[in-house]
């Protein structure tokens, strides 16, 4: 075969053999397309064509089972530029023998299931197995570990649901201890705070702090970080709510550990005479909440038992029997308006937060009309504590849920928060946590299943006003994985989760910023073995 190209590049003829006559002539129309490019384009299909004979020649001398490099690239590279996917090395009767059913009942009392990867190395090496034997011994496997997995992750989360539920027998101590000192010790009998200091407590001009608790431990960490970081502590009141067993120990501590010149009140519920008239709608749902709960949930050995869900699953479920979520004292923020009828705005605290910085810039901020000033959870650079959104507490396979609410909507955190009473009271907010707890109850808990941020997150959905992270720092209770210089620069760190500080699970790198507010040399402490370790 023979290529002609006459001078001008106008004519391309293909002649197969000398003396041959006939020919093919291609004619090049000048102005619709370029000679040279026409004149390269046929010496890339010559080579390529000479490409693809070389690659067949050698896949045919090197056979149907093996594959040169040059085989293998086209083999690989050919199936993908037309579109297809290469085929699997993987032998069927793997994918067969993996996708069959094994019961649990069938791996019970086995002792030739390899229990490590190195003994299953080690027998197939030895046994000369097939790729059924082999797919068999590796499902028997890793079902196995798959099961002792799952065993030990609902242990672990049976462990902390105990140790966090449970009283401390140190805190007990020191509830006891400081009942005796309100019985035997007049200076733990002192009216809080003195009578030429009453009028402040409903003095607008004040910085007015509130917090609910009945861990007197926790109480007083709360109140001396606040204090001693404050910049104007004698304009600081802070009014601490708690229950009736708890009152007389709370009034004993804060009577002999005073933070003068800051003003701190305590009151028992029973003090305020709001919450004895009549009924109150937050201890009739809480009293209906623990016998569903009760029933529904069946208590946390029904829990563990069930072996068809899946441990996270079971953890949360664990949480809900929680008791502090069903306490009073995390109820009744939702009552600050009528608890303090006289104030116009308050910053409330949750017990197991340590304040790092001086919050009575708070007051400064412009609510716009808004009543709860709050962090949200739905942005950050902590991926694990920052992406709560609605859907992450409301179950939004129910109607009554997904009909009214949007469930990518960002959430926000209790904690610290900045209530504006007197906007608070031209709203329905109460009745509007009360309605939905009460169908949360109606439908068996369905609605959401623990805590009371969801329905918080439902009563004050459109008045909240998002404040900057800064304020508050969330998920010191839950997971360790936090920055320990952010948590540092954090203006108010929270603890929330089952690792609070003051018990043996909590985070030890994260503790000391609790600890630091407790005088370990006091007599009370010392008595009752209360360590910073």
């Amino acid at each position: 075969m023979q290529l002609h190209i006459s001078p001008s590049l106008r004519h391309v003829s293909v002649l197969h053999g000398k003396g041959l006559k006939e020919f093919i002539k291609v004619k090049v129309a000048s102005k619709r397309l370029s000679c040279r490019k026409l004149f390269y384009s046929i010496l890339f299909f010559t080579f390529l064509l000479r490409f693809v004979f070389v690659l067949t020649s050698v896949d045919v001398i090197d056979g149907e089972n093996k594959c040169s490099t040059i085989g293998c690239l086209g083999k690989k590279l050919g199936p993908r530029i037309l579109g297809r996917s290469p085929e699997s090395t993987v032998p069927e009767v793997i994918y067969q023998t993996l996708q069959k059913p094994l019961s649990k009942d069938e791996l019970q009392g086995r002792l030739d299931i390899p229990q490590t990867l190195e003994d299953f190395m080690v027998e197939m090496k030895k046994g000369g197995y097939d790729a059924k034997t082999f797919a068999v011994k590796l499902r028997e496997m890793v079902i196995l570990m798959e099961q002792r997995t799952r065993m030990a992750k609902i242990q672990e989360y049976l462990y902390r649901h105990v140790a966090s539920s449970g009283i401390p027998k140190k805190l007990h101590c020191l509830a006891l201890r400081l009942a005796n000192e309100h019985s035997n010790n007049a200076a733990a009998r002192l009216q809080l705070p003195t009578a030429e200091l009453v009028p402040a407590l409903v003095d607008n001009s004040y910085f007015h702090f509130v917090l609910a608790s009945d861990n007197v431990l926790a109480a007083s960490v709360v109140a001396t970080s606040l204090v001693r970081n404050c910049l104007q502590p004698q304009k600081v009141v802070l009014h601490i709510i708690t229950d009736t067993k708890t009152y007389y120990p709370m009034q004993a501590w804060f009577s002999l550990h005073p933070l003068s010149p800051a003003i701190i009140e305590v009151k028992a519920l029973h003090h305020f005479d709001w919450f004895t008239k009549g009924k109150v709608p937050v201890l009739e749902a809480m009293e209906k909440d623990q016998k569903v709960r009760s029933h529904f949930r069946g208590g946390s050995s029904a829990i563990v038992a069930n072996t068809t869900e899946k441990p996270n699953v079971i953890a949360a479920k664990l949480q809900a029997l929680d008791p502090k979520y069903n306490s009073v004292m995390n109820h009744i923020r939702i009552h600050l308006p009528e608890l303090f009828p006289s104030l116009n705005k308050v910053v409330f605290l949750d017990d197991d937060v340590v304040v790092q910085t001086d919050l009575t810039p708070l007051w400064d901020i412009d609510m716009n009309g808004k009543v709860n000033g709050a962090v949200e959870t739905c942005t950050g650079e902590d991926k694990f504590v920052m992406s709560k959104r609605l859907k992450s507490y409301l179950n939004f396979s129910h109607p009554l849920i997904s009909e009214n609410f949007n469930p990518n909507e960002c959430a926000w955190a209790y904690g610290m928060n900045i209530f504006d009473l007197e906007a608070w009271r031209k709203t329905n907010i109460s009745l509007t946590y009360h309605y939905w707890v009460e169908q949360n109850i109606k439908s068996d808990l369905s609605l959401w299943q623990l805590g009371t941020l969801p329905p918080g997150l439902i009563a004050f959905h459109d008045h909240v006003h998002i404040i900057d992270p800064f304020w508050h720092m969330l998920g010191l209770g839950y997971q360790e994985n936090t920055s320990f210089a952010d948590v540092e620069s954090a203006g108010v760190i929270h603890f929330n989760g089952r690792a609070k500080p003051w018990l043996e699970i909590a985070f030890p790198q994260l503790r000391p910023l609790w600890t630091k507010y407790v005088d370990f040399s006091d007599k009370i402490i010392k008595s009752c073995h209360i360590r910073a370790s």
